[in-house]
């Protein structure tokens, strides 16, 4: 029988609201020294006539209550997540500790450059380490996440069209782009034209052709695509953009399959974003917090987001926020989410040039490795040569009924985060696995081992992988009923 992380956690852990009592507290504070300051006369109409409704508990009880929840959670410290097309990798601790030195977890934003040469000198050596990783002549710090270096790298790019007089609307997509490109170009007032791509999964010069004209913008690339394939061609789309005028935009998302082994900007892309979440093992989880520097060719440098850290003639660093007259400006608060930017150097610094192409050789092995395996039993849907994740299908269950989202809530009991699952949309039931290079041989074993014994499971009785998961704190629950009527203020009880 499989075994569970979630296994002995079944108890059901009260709201904050229903423990404690009245009048209880978990702090012991002093009389203040400040003199009693009418609050209505401060705060006029705004000042609440009641006190807000906030649990009343004991310093023991807020402890317990926020340590339980964080047992019902799964983590990169739990165990293995495959999440394709997101590279879920652990996160070393020795980032953790970087970014809590006083120094940089204390330093106030709004700190005078002189009182914070070492953060800005951490920014500018960030900035010149990520250029050199992915081929580009300078590097914006400033973007919150993955998908805001998208959105600020086509303003950038329509930012340089409006330069030259030009103003095109069409940025060309293929089919296995990454699914946050579309709304990208709509937030910048281009039109996303998708294209296809071939029957092994990459983009042929023959079928981009006919989409290539003069009013095209740009076209967007994630290479690797989201089938976790190399697109061979990338030199020569580039080639048949810039002819027509239009710039190149390169996803970053999967660069944790070519760095250190090959430079986006030697492919012809002019400006793309990192994502720090997922290839500098920056944190991932929960949406955030994320960290999407975006990288650019010369050619867009005036139209870059300000301020930006600059290295002085005398050896000292400063913000500078006036040498780009035709900068979009600021994208964000301050200058970067800088406990991101400490934590990806740290690891940047660990590996060095040798460490970070070996965790590019690792990840692509351990995907490849996947591909072979599961393939004794699952659907492969570009058995080829792969490289940081591989697509599988639940194209042999097909007669037995269990679906992919079947498979995924399965693997639950089997201790293991379930993959992207019906992503890329260009496989029926996808299920999108990337290892990383952060898990061992054995670990992948044991994953094929549960993906095999899944298999059976369907095959032989289909309704204990149907009515999964059995071992995690909540069964199955009604996904369209939570999606459209969210429960998001807590009512407490009536009294009888």
């Amino acid at each position: 029988m499989p075994g569970s992380v979630a296994a002995g956690l079944t108890f059901t852990t009260p709201l904050i609201f229903e423990r404690g009592a009245k009048g209880r507290t978990g702090v012991s504070l002093a009389k203040s020294e400040v003199p009693d300051v009418d609050p209505a006369a401060l705060y006029g109409d705004l000042f609440r006539k009641e006190q807000p409704a906030l649990a009343e508990v004991s310093e023991p009880e807020a402890v317990r209550h926020y340590v339980q929840l964080s047992q019902q959670n799964f983590a990169i410290d739990t165990g293995m997540y495959p999440l394709g097309s997101c590279t879920m990798k652990y996160n070393p601790k020795v980032n953790e500790w970087a970014a809590r030195l006083p120094g940089f977890a204390t330093l106030h934003p709004l700190t005078p450059d002189s009182m914070a040469q070492g953060a800005l000198e951490l920014m500018y050596r960030l900035e010149q380490g990520l250029a050199q990783v992915c081929g580009m002549d300078r590097v914006s710090l400033q973007p919150a996440a993955g998908a805001q270096g998208e959105y600020v790298g086509l303003q950038m790019i329509r930012a340089y069209h409006s330069a030259q007089g030009r103003s095109p609307k069409k940025v060309l997509i293929p089919e296995t782009a990454h699914g946050t490109n579309p709304a990208s170009c709509a937030l910048n007032g281009f039109t996303a034209v998708p294209f296809p791509v071939d029957e092994h999964g990459i983009v042929l010069p023959d079928q981009l052709a006919p989409f290539v004209d003069d009013d095209v913008a740009a076209i967007m690339v994630t290479n690797p695509n989201t089938v976790g394939l190399f697109e061979t061609h990338m030199a020569t789309m580039a080639e048949m953009v810039h002819a027509k005028g239009g710039l190149v935009y390169g996803d970053g998302a999967n660069l944790n399959a070519i760095m250190g082994r090959g430079r986006p900007g030697d492919f012809g892309i002019d400006v793309m974003q990192f994502n720090l979440h997922k290839t500098f093992t920056t944190p991932h989880g929960g949406g955030g917090p994320g960290c999407g520097p975006v990288g650019y060719k010369k050619i867009l440098d005036p139209y870059a987001p300000v301020p930006v850290a600059e290295r002085n003639d005398d050896g000292t660093y400063r913000l500078d926020y006036g040498s780009r007259p035709q900068s979009i400006g600021r994208v964000r608060s301050f200058h970067t989410n800088f406990g991101m930017a400490v934590r990806a150097y740290a690891y940047m610094r660990e590996m060095g040039p040798e460490g970070l192409r070996m965790a590019t050789d690792l990840a692509v092995l351990n995907a490849n490795y996947l591909r072979v395996c599961l393939g004794e039993t699952w659907k492969v849907a570009f058995d080829r040569t792969c490289m940081h994740e591989v697509v599988i299908s639940d194209k042999h269950l097909k007669d037995t009924h269990v679906t992919t989202m079947d498979v995924a809530k399965r693997l639950m009991d089997y201790g293991y985060h379930p993959p992207t699952v019906y992503f890329p949309l260009v496989v029926k039931g996808a299920m999108l696995i990337e290892p990383t290079e952060t898990e061992t041989k054995q670990e992948l074993d044991r994953f094929v081992d549960a993906m095999k014994s899944i298999s059976d499971e369907a095959q032989r009785e289909p309704e204990t992988v149907t009515g999964a998961p059995h071992l995690t704190r909540l069964r199955r629950l009604d996904e369209t009923r939570a999606a459209r009527n969210p429960v998001l203020r807590y009512v407490a009880p009536k009294s009888a």
